[in-house]
């Protein structure tokens, strides 16, 4: 097994020209099934972060009066955060299925045609 030409291919076939705007397509509905989930996954999970942060600070004291209601707050901020950062990913995993699901028929479609084409 030659792996220098299988990396020269590799690397020649992302310079070669697409002429078919069927893989054009193909790419731009596979993004399409992943967006949602990727932007509910990031947004999710940066408000998350931010609240297990914010309720850390103020059970440590950090930030706030100092108080035992203060306190008090921070360790159930930090909980919600903790809580929040624990279902991110089988929250974005099930978005993920579910835009696959919408566009899989779209995308198994064209992807078909474009094995055809290439035989």
């Amino acid at each position: 097994m030659n792996t220098d030409k299988i990396y020269a291919e590799s690397i020649a076939n992302e310079y070669a020209p697409k002429d078919t705007s069927k893989v054009v397509a193909l790419k731009k509905l596979d993004r399409k099934a992943k967006f949602g989930a990727n932007v509910f996954a990031y947004s999710f999970g940066l408000v998350m972060t931010m609240l297990l942060g914010i309720g850390m600070c103020l059970s440590m004291r950090v930030i706030g009066d100092g108080s035992q209601i203060s306190f008090i707050l921070g360790i159930i901020i930090g909980i919600i955060g903790i809580i929040g950062v624990g279902v991110n990913y089988p929250a974005y995993k099930k978005l993920l299925a579910n835009g696959k699901k919408k566009y899989a028929f779209d995308i198994m479609e064209l992807a078909k045609q474009i094995s055809e084409e290439n035989d």
